[in-house]
């Protein structure tokens, strides 16, 4: 489990094909001497399994489920990736509960200074759209944001200075496709709706 509290911005270093799945090498300034193999770190909102780390970086193995659902098939070497390590049990809860599981593919329709911030309004693939709410929470890149406004299959956010600076989220333009993990308890309110 993730808040979408972004603590690291990493960089891919290399790509490999496998004959299983893709491997991508990523540079953290993680202290690595407390990441675990086997440990789960949400890359871009996706939580993936470290399988082999060195001084400065650690690899993961991405199948072709995971490339096809989400936006790390588009990956090169020296894309920025926003990187967060598993919460543990007494962490501050800064953003929201977050699984690391990418529910679908965004695309960025617009992004406009407004003040300090940005404001940023993307198109959600239906039928994702109907778990999104205003004033609720919801993951762009493994990001917890809050929805300022939903109109059919389009919410707007405000990025802060701040997350517009530390997340590769100041890299957003119209056309950026991003990942996106609606609310938990939007997709569990929603099912029980469907099944009462």
């Amino acid at each position: 489990m993730f808040t979408g509290i972004v603590t690291d911005v990493g960089r891919v270093r290399a790509v490999r094909d496998t004959n299983r799945d893709r491997r991508f090498e990523i540079e953290t300034a993680f202290d690595l001497s407390t990441v675990d193999l086997g440990a789960s770190i949400a890359h871009a909102g996706c939580c993936l399994t470290v399988v082999e780390k060195g001084e400065g970086w650690f690899a993961v193995e991405v199948s072709g489920e995971t490339l096809s659902k989400t936006t790390l098939g588009q990956w090169g070497e020296g894309d920025p990736v926003n990187l967060e390590r598993a919460a543990r049990v007494g962490d501050e809860l800064g953003g929201h509960i977050v699984s690391g599981h990418v529910d679908g593919v965004g695309e960025v329709i617009s992004v406009e200074s407004e003040g300090g911030s940005h404001r940023v309004q993307i198109r959600v693939p239906r039928p994702l759209h109907r778990f999104i709410a205003p004033k609720g929470s919801i993951t762009v890149e493994g990001v917890s944001l809050t929805v300022n406004e939903v109109e059919d299959d389009v919410f707007g956010v405000n990025l802060i200075p701040h997350t517009w600076d530390v997340t590769t989220l100041g890299r957003l333009r119209p056309g950026s496709k991003v990942n996106l993990e609606i609310d938990m308890l939007a997709r569990y309110l929603a099912r029980w709706r469907e099944t009462a």
